[in-house]
């Protein structure tokens, strides 16, 4: 295997509580507790749990919008996790963001053209109008709009064209990982899948571009991932291709995500058997001792309240943080 775009070592970002007149410190939020993941150039890793389980502030780490309170993240072979900001900013140019809401992820005040240029000028990659204009025509194309609506303000586009239009600012600065935060969840169904083939389509035509795709759609990450990682409070529970994690899943928690998503055969949808999970999920401000599932987890044992399991490799590349595995 080629040098990874991406490794991520035992990253943990922890959010202070603060409370009183003086703002003292009485505790924290472990909103990420120890994650490890790399990424290939040209691979799509598909990041899913439940809401609150740390998958977006993991992409905004690896971007660097928030600066991790532990570990390392090697992009491209430098260690960025702890970089000052002016030393961050050309390495930054090399990574994109596609954010969840299409619509307040676009200034309202700009044309659609100065969205997608801002950054080949803050990067200075053209060096002049015309190359300017010729760039951001590209972009457009290649995000599958037209060049005619470089005048356009976002409020004139739709919730696909405005995704399409995060899109082509993503692509600006020819960056070989994209970190896409849950970039369907806005859209209707046919729209949802309009953009996950554009996203497939700029990977084949640019072997290189990689993508850490974050959801909580199992059918979506199903299909545009090559491998996948559960979270679960801040930890990463299971690890595999996408054929073996979807065939095979071993880790209790990614069972019961797996039987909560709809089946589209109405058949199956009617005979499987469902896992339902008891309890809610324990706040991260003070997370379960030992394993973090195990308050909820129906294959518990007393060992499992007392030593956290970490991955393990059952074979063929597919990691299980399980006691039992």
């Amino acid at each position: 295997m080629s040098q990874a775009i991406v490794d991520v070592v035992d990253l943990k970002m922890h959010f202070p509580v603060k409370r009183g007149f003086f703002r003292r410190k009485v505790g924290e939020v472990k909103a990420i507790d120890g994650v490890s993941f790399s990424i290939q150039p040209g691979e799509t890793l598909g990041l899913v749990g439940e809401s609150g389980c740390g998958k977006t502030t993991v992409g905004r780490c690896i971007t660097r919008l928030y600066r991790p309170s532990n570990g390392n993240i090697i992009f491209e072979g430098a260690d960025i996790s702890h970089m000052p900001e002016n030393e961050i900013r050309k390495h930054r140019r090399r990574m994109s963001l596609v954010f969840q809401d299409p619509y307040s992820a676009l200034n309202p005040r700009m044309h659609s053209r100065d969205i997608v240029g801002e950054t080949l000028k803050t990067h200075k990659l053209v060096s002049g109008k015309k190359e300017y204009e010729e760039r951001i025509a590209e972009l457009f194309v290649m995000s599958g709009l037209s060049p005619d609506m470089m005048d356009r303000y976002p409020h004139e586009f739709s919730g696909g064209q405005r995704q399409r239009l995060s899109i082509a600012r993503s692509l600006a600065c020819d960056p070989t990982l994209i970190v896409c935060d849950e970039p369907i969840s806005a859209l209707d169904v046919s729209m949802q899948a309009q953009i996950l083939n554009l996203l497939q389509d700029l990977q084949n035509k640019n072997p290189n571009l990689s993508y850490l795709f974050i959801s909580h759609d199992l059918l979506a990450v199903q299909y545009i991932s090559h491998r996948v990682a559960v979270m679960y409070l801040g930890r990463i529970v299971e690890m595999a291709s996408s054929a073996q994690l979807y065939s095979n899943t071993l880790h209790p928690y990614s069972q019961a995500l797996l039987s909560a998503q709809p089946l589209p055969d109405p058949v199956a949808e009617e005979t499987r058997n469902r896992i339902i999970l008891t309890g809610d999920v324990p706040t991260p401000l003070n997370p379960p001792s030992g394993c973090t599932f195990h308050p909820r987890c129906p294959a518990a044992k007393p060992e499992c309240s007392q030593a956290q399991p970490q991955l393990k490799d059952t074979g063929n590349g597919h990691f299980v943080a399980c006691h039992h595995i």
